[in-house]
């Protein structure tokens, strides 16, 4: 296992570095000019790759259903916890005080984006292989395609919109504009309608050659940012989310999949993928609707650390 890790996080903290230190020669606009191309041509071309190579099984129809249950409990764990802050915050509860951020607009639509979204992606089909015994892999891809459509820009794209433009009014019709303009929606129907259809060796080479660009672009973005970061009290502020989407989340998917009565590689893989670090996409989010990158950047950086002292218990348990 620790082999395991070892590969799938070497690039993570190499990229991420390279990112932090690049931040001092590039101007200051760069990271945001990054996050849209990311948005608008990165994971769209990533998202039409993944779906090519993507066997939708009627047989595992519960993996999407298993996914979407797990967007809304995140969805509601997170409001709930913002509750909970608000009123930590009116009362004046002395240490929570430092764990509280400001709570505007902004910062709410970061902490439930980060609560609920995962790296499915990278780290999630990247850890999960050398982790199942049989080496069943279809659950967990169907997890992470469900999650970039329904969640990340579905729901997330919703919830960014509505957050990112408090100052202006939040008319349905802009709503749902943001919702049919998402460029990843249509990479992944774009795919899905020409899976039947054989391309040329270099154009699967082009398509395939994603992951080449579009991960490591994420990791230096995510160094840019935490290069940003004003010391560990950035980071204080990111512990409720991360802790509700890698212990709490992940714990109550463990129950939900029981009572389903899936046991096994098919539930440990869901579990996996439901306490997933926060998603790069709650950055790319974040830089496109003008979101709170700092906490962003925080949730991703601390919850990276605590997939790797979750992942052994997992693995004990399941």
């Amino acid at each position: 296992m620790i082999e395991v890790l070892f590969h799938a996080y070497t690039p993570l903290i190499l990229w991420t570095g390279l990112g932090a230190i690049a931040l001092r020669f590039l101007p200051q606009t760069f990271p945001r000019f990054l996050g849209r191309s990311l948005y608008w041509v990165g994971v769209p071309w990533q998202i039409f790759g993944l779906a090519r190579q993507t066997h939708f099984d009627p047989a595992l129809s519960l993996a999407p259903v298993i996914t979407i249950a797990t967007l809304g409990t995140g969805i509601v764990l997170s409001w709930l916890a913002l509750r909970v802050l608000v009123a930590l915050k009116v009362s004046g509860a002395g240490f929570w005080r430092s764990l509280i951020p400001p709570l505007d607009s902004s910062h709410q639509g970061t902490f439930v984006i980060a609560s609920m979204l995962g790296n499915t992606g990278f780290v999630g089909l990247g850890i999960i292989p050398g982790l199942l015994r049989e080496g069943n892999m279809s659950w967990a891809v169907l997890f992470s395609v469900t999650q970039n459509l329904v969640g990340t820009y579905g729901i997330g794209v919703l919830l960014a919109s509505y957050y990112g433009r408090s100052e202006q009014p939040n008319h349905w019709w802009i709503l749902l504009r943001d919702i049919l303009t998402v460029p990843t929606l249509w990479a992944f129907a774009a795919s899905y309608f020409t899976q039947s259809v054989e391309f040329a060796a270099w154009g699967d080479a082009i398509v395939n050659s994603s992951l080449l660009f579009v991960i490591p672009a994420s990791f230096v973005l995510m160094g840019m940012r935490l290069g940003q970061l004003q010391g560990l009290s950035s980071l204080k502020v990111a512990i409720v989310p991360v802790l509700l989407k890698v212990l709490i989340l992940p714990a109550l998917v463990s129950v939900g999949t029981t009572l389903l009565g899936l046991s096994g590689d098919v539930r440990l893989s869901l579990i996996l993928m439901a306490g997933t670090p926060s998603a790069f996409a709650s950055l790319i989010l974040a830089e496109e609707y003008n979101l709170d990158r700092d906490l962003a950047a925080s949730c991703i950086a601390l919850s990276t650390v605590g997939i790797l002292l979750m992942i052994p218990v997992w693995l004990l348990l399941f």
